[in-house]
């Protein structure tokens, strides 16, 4: 019995192409069978031999294709679609990004695209299962980085690096800024997500790779090393503050023999890198309520500097440590408790929810509209 379409499904897919199989024309022509707002193709700079592919790709109804003169990789041309779709199509509610390897089905896309339909303020995630039939190189960057991004964005996720994700229209302008231009751009929205208080949702997909995942173009070695500077973030700050603190400490504590006075001024030295830097490269927080993080963080320095004074005493009294070396042992102790509050409880947005952002978002797309119609 042949398959019958959705009437109208109100989501538009996007798919960023380098390179692309033959089979691409047929994936997209199927995605339009299926009855979606409209399929947006960039073509990541894959160069002439592959003009004919996508020129079969911009004949079919319903597709809008961009172009990028030389490759500038996936996060690049997921922002070149976002942007065209912002300027294009102010009136779409979700889009569903969606790889050009073959590895998403099309039934899969239109299910992750109507979950997030049912659920307009969050991320929705297509997640594959991981089993031993998977190709190694795909298997062990997913399963790193998931206990990563635990940590990082506080949810247990099955899939971080599904290239099939549904992202709501209000969070489309917030993904533009995002610096990275590769894959490492796909875990940032995720970070971002986090920060904007947008909650991830997971719809279970097929797991499908083509020949071993040949046409993927993910580089384990380079591309994974981009993936982690996003989530090292926290830990290379976190080094650096522990190094001036230890070196402020030290200073005075062999200057004066008082490791109380060594503890505040290396804590308040430390505490000035560590909250500019933390809120502007790590958790990126809004520039609005700096005073209130401020307040919040420096309570965290003076309460942690504190518990930190006490094990220093504990494990030199009762241990027999060096100072120094019980400085190093409670820092350590403490690093992980640090974290977890500055990133629930100091650094977390607490602007604009969702709907606001749309609202805000949708009146500035009507403004706009309606001066260009007064000047016609």
């Amino acid at each position: 019995m042949p398959r019958v379409p959705d009437l109208e499904l109100h989501f538009i897919v996007l798919i960023p192409a380098y390179k692309p199989t033959g089979e691409f024309p047929t994936f997209v022509s199927e995605l339009i069978a299926r009855n979606v707002s409209r399929v947006v193709v960039v073509d990541d700079g894959s160069g002439p031999g592959f003009r004919a592919c996508f020129d079969a790709v911009r004949s079919l109804n319903g597709v809008h294709l961009c172009r990028h003169a030389i490759n500038l990789g996936k996060g690049a041309a997921l922002k070149t679609g976002i942007n065209a779709i912002l300027c294009e199509y102010p009136d779409v509610s979700v889009v569903v990004t969606a790889d050009a390897d073959g590895q998403h089905h099309p039934d899969d896309v239109v299910a992750v695209g109507k979950e997030a339909e049912a659920f307009p303020n969050s991320v929705v995630l297509g997640a594959r299962s991981f089993s031993r039939d998977v190709p190694l190189r795909s298997r062990f960057g997913n399963l790193i980085t998931l206990g990563a991004m635990r940590v990082i964005v506080g949810q247990r996720l099955t899939d971080s690096q599904t290239g099939l994700r549904a992202l709501p229209y209000f969070l489309l302008p917030l993904l533009l800024k995002i610096r990275p231009q590769g894959y490492d751009f796909e875990l940032d929205v995720l970070v971002r997500c986090r920060e904007m208080r947008v909650s991830l949702r997971e719809v279970p997909i097929k797991t499908i790779y083509l020949d071993g995942n040949k046409s993927s173009h993910f580089n384990p070695l380079l591309d994974s090393m981009r993936i982690y500077f996003v989530l090292l973030r926290f830990a290379s700050v976190a080094m650096c503050t522990a190094v001036i603190d230890a070196l402020v400490f030290s200073r005075i504590y062999f200057s004066t023999d008082n490791v109380i006075m060594a503890q505040v001024c290396g804590r308040l030295v430390a505490m000035v890198f560590n909250f500019a830097t933390v809120q502007r490269f790590v958790f990126k927080a809004q520039r609005g309520g700096v005073a209130t993080r401020l307040l919040k963080y420096v309570t965290l320095v003076a309460i942690s500097g504190i518990v930190s004074y006490g094990l220093i005493q504990m494990l030199t009294n009762y241990l027999g440590l060096g100072v120094l070396a019980a400085k190093f042992i409670g820092e350590g102790l403490l690093f992980f408790a640090n974290f977890l509050i500055q990133r629930d409880f100091i650094f977390t947005s607490r602007t604009e929810g969702p709907e606001e952002l749309e609202r805000q978002l949708r009146a500035s797309a009507a403004a706009i509209s309606s001066v260009g119609t007064k000047r016609e």
